[in-house]
C-alpha cells in the first residue's frame, strides 16, 4: 500500500482537484490518500477564531460568508451533475453553520478548545469534496475519518500503538478497498477532544500512516519538482535533488525547506519507508526520494535558510573552570518550553539562537541572573546539508571562501555528520545564498 499526501495548493482550486483525483486514479495498487485544507483554508478559520476571541462576532460572521461564497464557487466548477451538486452544497452549508453556531457571546470563554474544532473543519471540508468527486467520476473510495485511527498522547505526542491497531484494524475489516480518502494534521487528543498535529502536520500525518501499516511508499506531493538544492525563490539555476537522505531531509526541512515538515520523515526513517516528493502540476517530473542512502562525498548536497531567530549571549567570568554553568543556563530554557538551535561556547561565554522569542523577556530577565545579556535580532540560519564527517576535506573551505563578503555571526560546526549552519543579518541571507550557490556547488 502507498501513502498519496496532497497539501493546500493540491487541491486549491476545482482544476487542481481534477488533477489529484487524476493521479491518484493513474497510480496503481492500494493507496492511503491524505489531504490538507484548501489553500488559505486553515488561515482564514484561524482569523474567524481570533474575531470570536475578540466578541467581534458580526466579524465572524462576514468570513464565514465570503467562505461559503468560495466553497460554492468551487463545486460549481467541480461537479457536472446536479445531484452531486446539491449533496455538495447542502454539506458545506451545514458545516459552516455548524462553525457559526460558535460565533456567540458563550463561546469565548472556550476560545481554545473551540479554536480546534473549528480549524479541523478545513480539512473535513476537502475530503468530502474530494470523496464526491471520485464517486461522481466512478472511482470507487472510501473515505475514513482520522478522528478513528489519529491520536495523540498526553504530552502532545502521536499515540504510534493506538494508531497502528486503529488503523490495522481498519484496513483489514474492509480487504476489498483499494482507496481510502482521510484527512491530514488533525486527530483527537488523549482525552478524546478534537485536536490536531500543528501546522504543516498533514506532512506527519502521511509518515504516522505509512509506518503504522509498513507502507511500500510515502509520497509527499506538492507545488514543486521535489527538494531543491538551494532556495528557488532567491537563487537562479537552483536544482530538484534526485535522492537524499533521512538525515540531510530532516536538517534541511528544520532549517527552512518548505516543501516538508520537519517532524514528518522520523516516522518513515524509523520504519525504512522511502519518502517521494512529487509536484502535482507537473507529475512527469522525477521529483526527490528520500531515504536511508548513503550519503555521497559531495561535501555539500543542499542549503536551506530560516528566519526569524533571535541570537542571545550571556557573559560571565564565573563561567571560566566551572562546572554546572551550562546547566543553568539550558534550565531557564526549560522553564519556559523554549527549544535551542544553534549554541556556541568561549571560555567566558555562551550565545545560542531561538525561533520562539514569545518569552524572551522573561528568559532574558532570569539569565541576567547568570551574566551579562546581550540580544541580536532580525537573524536567519543558512544551513547546509551534507557529508561534513572526518573524512572529508576542503568542504568548510569552501563554504566559508563562498562569505568574504558575509558578517557571520554564530556557526554551528561538528555537531552532525549532515550539516552545518552559519548565522547571518536577515538583510544578508538572500547573498549568502547566492554566494553559496556559486561558490559551493561549483566546487562540488
Amino acid at each position: 500500500m502507498k501513502i498519496l499526501k496532497f497539501g493546500g495548493t493540491s487541491v486549491g482550486s476545482p482544476e487542481s482537484i481534477k488533477k489529484v483525483a487524476e493521479i491518484v486514479a493513474d497510480i496503481e495498487g492500494e493507496k492511503i490518500v491524505v489531504l490538507s485544507a484548501m489553500s488559505q483554508t486553515t488561515n482564514v478559520l484561524h482569523q474567524i477564531t481570533d474575531a470570536i476571541g475578540a466578541s467581534n462576532f458580526v466579524e465572524a460572521n462576514s468570513i464565514l460568508d465570503m467562505m461559503v461564497d468560495r466553497y460554492k464557487t468551487v463545486i460549481e466548477g467541480l461537479y457536472s451533475t446536479d445531484n452531486i451538486k446539491k449533496t455538495a452544497n447542502a454539506f458545506i452549508e451545514e458545516r459552516f453553520d455548524f462553525i457559526k453556531s460558535y460565533a456567540h457571546e458563550g463561546s469565548v470563554e472556550y476560545i481554545s478548545a473551540i479554536e480546534k474544532i473549528i480549524v479541523a473543519q478545513g480539512e473535513i471540508l476537502s475530503t468530502n469534496l474530494f470523496d464526491m468527486y471520485m464517486n461522481e467520476i466512478k472511482v470507487e473510495s472510501s473515505l475514513l475519518s482520522a478522528f478513528d485511527f489519529m491520536r495523540i498522547d498526553e504530552a502532545g505526542e502521536p499515540d504510534s500503538d493506538f494508531i497502528t491497531e486503529s488503523l490495522g484494524n481498519i484496513v483489514e475489516a474492509n480487504p476489498n478497498t483499494s482507496i481510502y480518502i482521510t484527512q491530514g494534521y488533525i486527530c483527537l487528543s488523549h482525552l478524546g477532544d478534537v485536536d490536531n498535529l500543528k501546522r504543516g502536520g498533514s506532512d506527519y500525518s502521511a509518515s504516522l500512516i505509512g509506518a503504522a501499516i509498513q507502507a511500500e511508499e510515502i509520497q509527499i506531493w506538492t507545488d514543486i519538482d521535489g527538494m531543491h538544492n538551494n532556495d528557488p525563490r532567491y537563487v537562479d539555476n537552483t536544482f530538484s535533488l534526485k535522492e537524499i537522505s533521512f538525515d540531510e531531509a530532516a536538517e534541511l526541512a528544520y532549517f527552512g525547506a518548505k516543501i516538508l515538515h520537519p517532524q514528518s520523515v522520523i516516522p518513515a526513517k524509523e520504519k525504512n519507508i522511502p519518502v517521494l516528493l512529487k509536484n502535482t502540476f507537473n507529475p512527469e517530473s522525477a521529483g526527490t526520494i528520500i531515504c536511508n542512502c548513503s550519503v555521497p562525498a559531495s561535501k555539500v548536497r543542499a542549503i536551506a535558510a530560516k528566519d526569524g531567530i533571535t541570537a542571545i549571549r550571556i557573559k560571565s567570568y564565573r563561567m571560566l573552570m566551572a562546572y554546572g554553568f551550562l546547566k543553568n543556563i539550558f534550565e531557564v530554557f526549560e522553564k519556559f518550553k523554549t527549544s535551542i538551535d544553534m549554541v556556541t561556547t568561549s571560555e567566558v561565554a555562551v550565545s545560542l539562537t531561538i525561533d520562539d522569542d514569545s518569552n524572551l523577556d522573561k528568559i532574558v530577565k532570569e539569565l541576567e541572573n547568570i551574566g551579562i545579556v546581550k540580544v541580536d535580532t532580525d537573524l536567519s540560519i543558512i544551513c547546509l546539508a551534507g557529508d561534513f564527517s572526518e573524512k572529508q576535506k576542503g568542504g568548510s573551505a569552501a563554504i566559508f571562501n563562498s562569505l568574504t563578503n558575509i558578517p557571520i555571526r554564530m556557526i554551528s560546526y561538528g555537531g552532525s555528520n549532515y550539516n552545518v549552519s552559519l548565522l547571518v543579518n536577515s538583510i544578508d541571507k538572500i547573498k549568502a545564498l547566492r554566494d553559496l550557490n556559486k561558490g559551493v556547488f561549483t566546487e562540488n
